[in-house]
């Protein structure tokens, strides 16, 4: 069986990095491809064999289930090789450096490999050293590209469109490359964003970014059409970011009183793992009519499987 996707389509990078120097037509066209593909995984037989004969290699230097299952449901799907290579086994943690594991995986002639790591810029040093394409499955506070496009691909289902739409995000805006991630696409594609949280948890000058910048939820949510929430990293804190959890729901938690200001059909995001009664009321979270939480797990595997496919679509002819 094979994708009835445009087999023409060619993405102009070999890597996907980050969302920063992606054009609004290359976002397009990852987000028109993954299209198909969530049609694809909601048949009985959702298997492919696009990428039979690839070998896909998921390299986690951070904890992670909901991204790393995602992108080995979306390689297997395809049809790929899949092997997902536990750093707290690896000869990582005999002292071989990631440069050298990283040429270790070149000499087995991988054709792609997903790279979490927890600090920033580790994926793209590794992406020069070998011959593969590297996609970065997030890196430190800096990017993580595919959360990204699912959650624009989870908006322009729902809206239709994702230009003019405007988007709050709201807390860790310090700590999440999941926020940065957005900011970026969502400016490309058109849309207005604003940043919601304490001065803590806000970078310091992230007006240069282009968003409004707001201290308070109901101000900051006044007719928004999407309100995205983030986990309150608490492994990347140094230090008290917030007095208690407790305060921090108070001011800075989704319930549906502070929703109340956001436009009448509002979306509710988050990208997971979520801190129920920190970051959002559950009652809230669970609610079919307002929350598309679930569905941006479904467009997740969609959107791995669309940057999979370009990604090893012609190789050695895709640019730099």
């Amino acid at each position: 069986m094979s994708t009835t996707a445009d087999s023409s389509l060619r993405f102009p990078h070999r890597h996907l990095l980050g969302i920063e120097g992606l054009s609004a037509d290359a976002i397009t066209m990852v987000l028109d491809l993954a299209d198909s593909y969530v049609e694809q995984s909601r048949k009985p037989d959702k298997k492919l064999s696009l990428l039979r004969g690839r070998t896909v290699i998921n390299l986690f230097f951070e904890s992670s289930t909901r991204t790393r299952t995602s992108f080995e449901l979306a390689g297997k799907r395809l049809g790929a090789d899949v092997i997902n290579m536990s750093v707290s086994t690896s000869a990582i943690k005999k002292g071989e450096t990631v440069i050298d594991t990283a040429m270790t995986l070149n000499a087995m002639h991988t054709d792609v490999l997903v790279v979490r790591h927890s600090d920033s810029g580790a994926v793209k040093l590794l992406s020069e050293k070998v011959n593969c394409a590297v996609m970065n499955a997030g890196d430190g506070s800096h990017e993580h590209p595919t959360q990204a496009l699912l959650d624009a691909l989870t908006i322009r289902r729902r809206k239709g469109r994702l230009q003019g739409l405007t988007v709050a995000i709201c807390g860790d805006v310090l700590h999440s490359r999941v926020a940065r991630s957005n900011i970026l696409l969502l400016h490309t594609m058109g849309a207005r964003v604003r940043v919601i949280g304490p001065p803590t948890l806000l970078p310091s000058a992230i007006e240069r970014f282009g968003v409004e910048v707001f201290h308070d939820m109901r101000a900051g949510l006044k007719d928004c059409d999407i309100v995205m929430m983030l986990r309150l990293q608490t492994e990347r804190m140094q230090g008290r970011f917030v007095p208690s959890p407790r305060e921090y729901f108070h001011y800075f938690g989704l319930d549906r009183e502070k929703l109340a200001a956001a436009r009448d059909d509002a979306l509710v995001m988050h990208p997971g793992p979520m801190n129920r009664g920190i970051e959002i009321d559950s009652e809230l979270a669970d609610d079919i009519d307002r929350s598309v939480i679930r569905e941006q797990v479904e467009m997740g595997v969609a959107v791995r499987m669309a940057c999979l496919d370009l990604l090893t679509r012609d190789l050695l002819g895709n640019a730099p």
